[in-house]
């Protein structure tokens, strides 16, 4: 510890600024005046500032001299100014490359920052391109699924216009539509009439549709399939088409099939219009006897003995024995009697059944018969008949039943010996039949010559026709027929005014026996008709007797 002892003894050695080695140059600017040890005022902060000196120093290696002798180097105050310099530069120097370094990093850190931000930009942007290809690339595939279905529709279209000719009778077309282009921008639905743009469409009936406003005129539903129906420049779905249009058989109620042309082809009643199949022509149906309508299958039919059917209708107004009749067998002769025809004779009639009929027809040399079946005859020969005595039952399954019949025996007292009608059959038929045997008789026991079938028959059928239709008019057309020839047609009319009010299926049955007159096709009962009734129209009735008398033929 020399240095201490030195510094004790009173050495004037003032510590100059740095001295200690630059280790704590925070001291340097310490003000104040410096002391000696031996001061009374010596500092205490120099004394710990010679300590640290000290134990700085014994750090240092002390040099030796070649005798082994330690060197004590001591530098002065100028050198130890510039080691002080040297440290400081040292240390800012330091302190400068730290600082850089520290900028260096924040710089590299902020580098790496951008490069991760345009990292995930560019990420984005590939993503957003990825995304981008997929929405194209879908609708692509969607472009072409649509146009390999528009395709597929203009193929079926095209090949809807080889279908064969229409159906008949006026039931509608299956379309036969062809495509057709337009330019996108100008597309307008027929049915909204808004754009249709790119979109889906149809392109038919002349113009171009929205898929959904393109319905069927019965549901209102779109018309999906490639085919459908049209009737009225209506489109309709084949099935509801079927459903309105298509007609059904009035026997059997199902959907008249289609011929091997694909047509459809039916069967009607000329004035009933009932439609029917054309299989139940052949495969037995019974027709009623009277209106000669086919009986549909929920429907029973009287079954008469004689294996005739009858409808029920008919058999509301049917006359079924000879007592029953009477009372029209009186207002047919009041009607001939208004007519100046009076019959003086009384003529029995009798309401037989159809083998009575027959048998009686075969046994007569006079008379005209083309129908399939004979229904009235009358008799200038003398015969036994079968006559009809009570009205018959129904029974069980729609049979008559307990039907008593009486064979009598007619005997000539004149030109006529009787007149016969099929019984079993409604009110207006049995009268006209009547009504044209009558006439048969009348021209018998008035004189008349054998005649002609088609001039006799002819004029039969004018006055069953003219008694039909005082039953349906009351009168009106006969008053002006009969005012042509006698001024007592009120008798006619009165004798008509008789009757009670009619059901509307009878007036439709009078019609339809008047029809049945006019229509017929037979020379003898069909041109005779139509030749008397004209006659009769333009000449009246009392003329046209008067020239068949004479010459045998209408005028």
């Amino acid at each position: 510890m020399g240095w201490l002892t030195k510094i004790l003894k009173g050495s004037s050695h003032k510590f100059s600024d740095g001295q200690c080695n630059g280790r704590y140059r925070e001291d340097r600017n310490l003000e104040g005046p410096r002391y000696s040890a031996e001061g009374s005022d010596f500092d205490k902060e120099e004394i710990e500032c010679a300590i640290a000196l000290s134990l700085s120093e014994q750090e240092h290696v002390i040099p030796q001299d070649d005798k082994g002798k330690k060197v004590i180097e001591y530098k002065s105050e100028t050198e130890e100014d510039d080691d002080d310099e040297d440290e400081d530069e040292e240390y800012m120097r330091a302190q400068l490359e730290a600082a850089e370094e520290e900028e260096r990093r924040v710089a590299q850190a902020q580098i790496e920052e951008e490069e991760k931000r345009r990292a995930e930009a560019q990420l984005e942007e590939i993503e957003k391109q990825l995304a981008k290809a997929r929405l194209e690339e879908e609708e692509m595939r969607r472009s072409k699924a649509q146009l390999e279905e528009d395709e597929q529709l203009a193929k079926a279209i095209q090949e809807s216009m080889n279908v064969g000719s229409p159906p008949r009778y006026d039931l509608g077309n299956i379309l036969q539509p062809y495509p057709f282009l337009i330019p996108s921008s100008h597309r307008i639905c027929a049915g909204c009439q808004a754009e249709i743009g790119h979109g889906r469409f149809l392109s038919c009936m002349g113009g171009v549709w929205h898929p959904e406003c393109f319905c069927c005129h019965a549901c209102d539903k779109p018309i999906i399939d490639y085919e459908f129906s049209m009737s009225g420049n209506r489109p309709y779905h084949k099935l509801c088409y079927k459903e309105q249009h298509h007609p059904k058989c009035d026997v059997c109620h199902n959907f008249i099939p289609t011929n091997p042309a694909g047509l459809i082809e039916y069967r009607a009643h000329p004035f009933w219009m009932q439609k029917y199949c054309p299989s139940h022509e052949r495969d037995g149906t019974p027709r009623c006897c009277s209106c000669e309508r086919m009986e549909p299958k929920d429907t029973k039919y009287l079954i008469l003995d004689d294996g005739r059917k009858l409808c029920l209708e008919c058999l509301d107004s049917a006359i079924m024995d000879t007592h029953e009749c009477q009372p029209l067998y009186l207002e047919i002769r009041e009607f001939y009697e208004g007519l100046h025809m009076k019959v003086e004779q009384q003529i029995p009639m009798l309401l037989v059944e159809r083998s009575a009929l027959n048998e009686a027809m075969e046994g007569e040399k006079h008379g005209h018969h083309h129908l399939p079946e004979t229904r009235g005859l009358c008799l200038s020969e003398e015969q036994t008949v079968t006559t009809v005595l009570r009205r018959p039952r129904i029974g069980a399954g729609y049979k008559l039943i307990d039907m008593i019949t009486e064979p009598c025996r007619l005997i000539r007292r004149c030109e006529v010996t009787a007149i016969l009608i099929l019984y079993g059959l409604p009110r207006l038929l049995t009268g006209s039949i009547l009504a044209h045997e009558m006439m048969h008789a009348w021209l018998r026991l008035n004189g008349y010559p054998n005649l002609r079938p088609e001039v006799e028959e002819g004029i039969c059928q004018v006055l069953a026709h003219m008694w039909l239709e005082s039953e349906t008019y009351a009168g009106s057309t006969l008053v002006d027929i009969a005012s042509s020839s006698s001024s007592s047609s009120s008798a006619v009319v009165s004798a008509s005014s008789k009757k009670g009010e009619r059901s509307d299926f009878e007036k439709k049955l009078g019609e339809f026996f008047k029809h049945q007159i006019e229509s017929d096709s037979s020379s003898a009962y069909g041109d005779g008709f139509r030749q008397g009734n004209q006659a009769v129209l333009k000449h009246g009735l009392r003329r046209t007797l008067d020239h068949i008398r004479l010459t045998g033929t209408f005028p």
